[in-house]
């Protein structure tokens, strides 16, 4: 009985090769879209699970109070491992201290190289279950010692065995190899981590860091744990909550709490408010979870209309049918198992598809996605998938075709009423609704990037280049090198500072003025500049003065942004003294607020103070009259003199700002991706269905012609109705998008508005695209000689 439904199913699909054709193409691209986004959704799922012990580590998040607001952030102070080991150590099987992600420059012979690290406590690599290719995994045990992953190895070292080989970090100190592990896959957090240098070595380097080892007031590095087998996370993070807080002063320092974030977390849920996880990428899945399901159920839509409407030319075969005997449930499964087939074609096309744009879309995605070929779960997971999109399409056509009464349709009497047409109308309704959607939701994703993009950022981002002081070398040359890059010509200007202009390093509190709130504990950013870091970058002056060298006192001297002039509650601020520690400083200048962070929320308030010693930024601005590709050569070349020991790596600033939109600009990317194939595919199917239509009403429009009847009489007839479907998807569009995009733009505080024109382009967009999909066949009936489609009468 089954081997007899294929070869019907096989008989009709080349029968009707055209309604197959729109079907199978239908189906294909709405699996792949569905398999591309269940591709996505798994590498975010499975994001960190590369590690072994991904469900026992957890990382140490601070959450303080300052301004009146509460933040969660990932940056702890030094003391916080031992405490951890000493008080609660029996509940972990792990602690790790850990730096941020540096970038250094690795040397061996006349290879230099840069890449980015961590120094790391010697357990940390068997914490995050690293697969060491040579050496061994307790490498950092001496602190002399670097693990490599494989592609560093290879670039230093290249086929040979780097174990034992030396390699000269940031022109400073040598490092002998220990072990070289496996690259990190793409879908873990530690991705851009490619070298591991000892703890215990970093700790003594620098005067700051040893006294850090004992100042529960600086936040500058991070904390990992592995908690025992038996202890449950969110437990151990309500016990050791109050750990930091026992060894500062709530007047002086404010309230602190330590939170555990699983690293099974770590992607998905990373977003906090007052210290407890509100949501993050989760929000992201969910949404392309929704986009691939409608997305596949346009497809779907597509066979449920085009096999409804050829009912007519079913009907005579399941009069035939029932009349020797066949029972419905027989024709039901004819019905289902013609449309399983056409899925499981779709299927083999929709891999096609998928294979063919999977670079494309890791592209836009960013993303390093493959098809897991020779995992066996991927194949049950796609039979079950195209078995149940077979299932899905074909029901209704299955349940409503198998209902037809033999009598009526074997006396000619059947009819398939005027309200027949009603349930097709509805799916296609859907489908356009489902599609304008997504096109009013990409056209408010690129509105609030664009919005975001053209925001003042109070200086001017053309013509600057960052460059890292990576190296020793570079420190304490302030003057030959600006001296030197001047006399390039061209260089306008050049500064040094601790923080780039697109970022704010450091925040500290400790301030006070006359007049401040006693109990109040403001936090400001802190960025140490020259003198020269305002004219560099083109800050604006609104009240005072500049750095300059004109002026001895200016080592004491602050420059305030407007946000934090307003932190003060001080008029007219420039001259008054502000206490910071144990020092006195004098207000010289007030800048315009500067973009420095996110684009997206509101300036933070910010101090300038003149400091040579915390810099570790140069920002170069190159003079507009000079091309760029003459000017970088030029610039190399003097800090070739300067800095022998270390490539020339620079950044520009307006590259740099650009990174802030990557996450937004991503979902656009994305969104319009999808976007697109939910108009193809529901332009599919009117298709189909005006082809449908025309040829039901051959006789009518020749009929119409020969009384006069013109073209465009009869493409009016042919396309009001499905004008009128779309205009119904808009009404109900409309609000289903503002509604969730209004939602969306909340989680901005600086964000754009939705505009009126956004849902009369989207609309008008989704009225031009269907006339044009309709009016092929509209046209084509209406052009037919009528004598042809009248003769049999």
């Amino acid at each position: 009985m089954f081997t007899n439904y294929l070869k019907i199913a096989w008989r009709n699909l080349l029968k009707s090769k055209a309604y197959s054709l729109i079907n199978i193409l239908g189906l294909a691209t709405g699996m792949a879209v569905a398999l591309l986004i269940a591709l996505w959704i798994w590498d975010e799922l499975t994001f960190d699970t590369y590690h072994a012990n991904h469900a026992t580590l957890a990382q140490v998040m601070t959450t303080q109070t300052f301004n009146g607001e509460t933040g969660t952030g990932q940056a702890v102070a030094m003391p916080l491992g031992n405490e951890l080991r000493t008080k609660y150590g029996s509940d972990f099987k792990n602690i790790s201290m850990a730096s941020w992600n540096f970038g250094h420059i690795l040397a061996v012979g006349d290879k230099k190289i840069s890449k980015e690290g961590m120094w790391v406590e010697p357990n940390f690599p068997t914490m995050f279950s690293l697969k060491m290719k040579k050496g061994g995994i307790n490498g950092l045990q001496d602190p002399s010692s670097i693990l490599l992953n494989e592609s560093v190895a290879k670039a230093l070292f290249g086929n040979a065995n780097p174990i034992g080989k030396t390699v000269k970090l940031d022109n400073k100190d040598n490092y002998s190899v220990a072990g070289v592990y496996e690259d990190l896959p793409r879908n873990t957090t530690l991705y851009a981590t490619t070298i591991l240098l000892s703890w215990n070595k970093y700790i003594t380097t620098e005067e700051w860091l040893k006294n850090a080892m004992t100042q529960w007031g600086n936040h500058s590095w991070q904390a990992f744990v592995q908690v025992n087998d038996n202890i449950d996370i969110s437990k151990e993070s309500a016990k050791i909550k109050n750990a930091s807080m026992i060894h500062l002063d709530a007047a002086k320092d404010g309230k602190e709490e330590l939170v555990l974030q699983p690293m099974d977390n770590w992607r998905l849920y990373s977003e906090f408010k007052n210290g407890k996880v509100v949501g993050g990428r989760i929000q992201f899945v969910w949404l392309f979870a929704i986009i691939g399901i409608f997305v596949l159920l346009l497809a779907c839509i597509n066979f449920m209309n085009l096999s409804t409407a050829r009912s007519e030319k079913r009907a005579k075969e399941v009069g035939i049918r029932k009349t020797v005997g066949s029972l419905r449930k027989q024709l039901i499964g004819q019905f289902l198992s013609e449309s399983v087939v056409v899925a499981l074609i779709a299927f083999i096309f929709a891999i096609i598809l998928v294979v063919c744009l999977l670079s494309f879309f890791n592209g836009i995605a960013d993303k390093d996605m493959s098809i897991p070929w020779s995992n066996p779960f991927f194949w049950l997971f796609s039979l079950a998938f195209t078995f149940f999109t077979g299932l899905i399409s074909g029901s209704y056509p299955a349940f409503y075709l198998s209902s037809f009464e033999p009598i009526k349709v074997l006396k000619g009497t059947f009819k398939v009423g005027r309200f027949a047409s009603l349930p097709r109308k509805v799916l296609v309704v859907v489908q356009f609704t489902v599609s304008i959607t997504l096109i009013i939701g990409t056209i408010i994703v690129f509105k609030q990037i664009q919005y975001a993009k053209n925001r003042p950022v109070g200086y001017t981002r053309e013509g600057l280049i960052m460059v890292d002081m990576t190296t020793p070398d570079l420190y304490g040359h302030y003057d030959a090198i600006r001296n030197d890059l001047l006399a390039t010509g061209a260089v306008e200007n050049m500064a040094q500072s601790s923080s780039p202009s697109t970022a704010v390093y450091s925040n500290q509190i400790g301030f006070d003025w006359e007049g401040k709130d006693p109990n109040s504990l403001p936090l400001f950013g802190i960025v140490a500049t020259t003198w020269e870091f305002g004219k560099t970058i083109g800050w604006q002056i609104k009240e005072g003065r500049d750095f300059s060298r004109d002026f001895a006192t200016d080592s004491s001297a602050l420059i305030l942004n407007e946000a934090a002039v307003k932190l003060t509650g001080l008029k007219n601020i420039v001259g008054k003294n502000i206490k910071w520690n144990d020092g006195n400083y004098t207000v010289v200048g007030v800048v315009k607020d500067m973009v420095m962070e996110s684009p997206y929320e509101p300036v933070k308030p910010t101090i300038f103070t003149m400091n040579t010693n915390w810099a570790n930024t140069i920002t170069i601005r190159i003079k507009p009259t000079v091309s760029m590709q003459e000017a970088l050569a030029k610039i190399e070349t003097v800090f070739r003199k300067y800095n022998p020991g270390a490539p020339f790596d620079y950044r520009f600033t307006d590259e740099e700002y650009a990174k802030k939109f990557s996450d937004e600009q991503r979902i656009g990317n994305l969104a319009t991706f999808f976007a697109i194939l939910a108009i193809f595919i529901s332009c599919l199917g009117l298709f189909g269905l005006a082809s449908f239509v025309a040829e039901q009403r051959t006789k009518e429009i020749g009929v119409r012609k020969v009384l006069g009847a013109s073209v465009f009489n009869l493409w009016q007839m042919l396309s009001k109705d499905f004008a009128w479907l779309v205009a119904i998807s808009c009404v109900i569009a409309v609000p289903i998008a503002w509604y969730y995009l209004h939602q969306w733009l909340q989680n901005y505080q600086y964000r754009t508005d939705i505009s009126w024109w956004v849902f009369v382009a989207a609309c008008s967009g989704a009225l031009i695209i269907t006339l044009i999909t309709v009016s092929f066949q509209a046209i084509k009936a209406a052009l037919a000689n009528p004598v042809k489609s009248l003769r049999s009468e």
